[in-house]
């Protein structure tokens, strides 16, 4: 089977780790014997037009079983190249999003298949309508690397970072700029435990697991999430985690003690974070529910997509 995978989320210096999920789910596609092709252009207005022009000469002279492109905006793209047959799959903001939203949520009804990184994504959050109710969607995440996120000693974590071995950490894994993640509750919950509020946005991939590690819990405190990938991450270091109800959190984090996934009441979440801050290195068992969303398994799930589009006639 070929396939051409489709985005234009590319890390850079500010946000090394945007896009790298996508990257992650292609590489263990690869790996199970699927040939990905990865066509990728850079975030901009100015992009999507030339990307495509560039993709529509490319699907002329390549031949794919599929194409599969991530976002809304570049599904557009590749709709108007006329890839065909063609899985979209939304990660969130291209669905909330005021604008951008509207666009998607057109774009769900003219492709061969829809997909959603959460089962949320079909439903409104926040106030925002989610995707439409298409015949045959399908929830597809992308999956955290288990490699790469596993404990470890919150001791060896807080030496690598150079952070106060004694320190009360808390981690708020996105990035503060971004007012959907609401740094605000964050950064309130911290003043009221006493806590330092460690900050994600712009930490390298590969050090990401450092600093869940380094932290006595790590807090989603979003209006909204498309899948929730930090929580998973979290859980697949077994550190406690502080979720509000958006994407997958409200099954990743059921029954899984040490963890809360609530509405943000200040009260309520530093009474969570408290016995975690006072403890010398909290964790809790979340690794298996973690394993059941990995990329590992979630590839074998998209390959399973992926034949059922390609086996249709068009």
């Amino acid at each position: 089977m070929r396939v051409l995978v489709v985005t234009n989320f590319e890390p850079d210096a500010a946000t090394p780790q945007r896009g790298r999920w996508v990257r992650d789910q292609v590489e263990e596609v690869r790996r199970r014997g699927v040939e990905v092709e990865l066509f990728s252009f850079p975030p901009g207005r100015g992009e999507y037009l030339p990307a495509t022009r560039r993709l529509r000469a490319l699907l002329r002279r390549r031949r794919f079983d599929l194409v599969h492109a991530h976002y809304g905006l570049p599904g557009w793209c590749a709709r108007l190249a006329g890839a065909r047959p063609l899985l979209v799959t939304f990660h969130g903001t291209d669905v909330r999003h005021p604008v951008v939203g509207a666009l998607s949520r057109r774009l769900a009804w003219r492709v061969e298949m829809v997909a959603g990184v959460s089962r949320a994504l079909f439903g409104p959050e926040d106030g925002r309508p989610g995707l439409p109710p298409v015949p045959g969607s399908a929830v597809l995440p992308c999956g955290p690397r288990l490699d790469r996120f596993r404990p470890v000693p919150r001791a060896e974590a807080r030496a690598a970072l150079g952070l106060d071995p004694a320190g009360r950490y808390l981690f708020f894994p996105a990035d503060p700029a971004r007012p959907e993640k609401r740094h605000d509750r964050a950064a309130a919950l911290a003043a009221a435990c006493g806590a330092e509020l460690l900050t994600g946005g712009s930490i390298e991939p590969e050090r990401m697991a450092l600093w869940m590690n380094a932290a006595a819990a790590v807090v989603v405190t979003s209006d909204y999430e498309g899948f929730g990938m930090a929580a998973v991450e979290a859980l697949a270091c077994e550190v406690p985690v502080l979720s509000t109800p958006v994407g997958v959190a409200p099954y990743a984090l059921s029954g899984v003690e040490g963890c809360l996934c609530a509405p943000f009441d200040a009260r309520r979440w530093a009474a969570a974070a408290a016995p975690h801050l006072d403890a010398p290195d909290p964790r809790v068992a979340g690794a298996a529910r973690a394993e059941s969303l990995s990329a590992e398994r979630m590839a074998e799930r998209l390959i399973a997509a992926y034949r059922a589009v390609a086996s249709k006639r068009y």
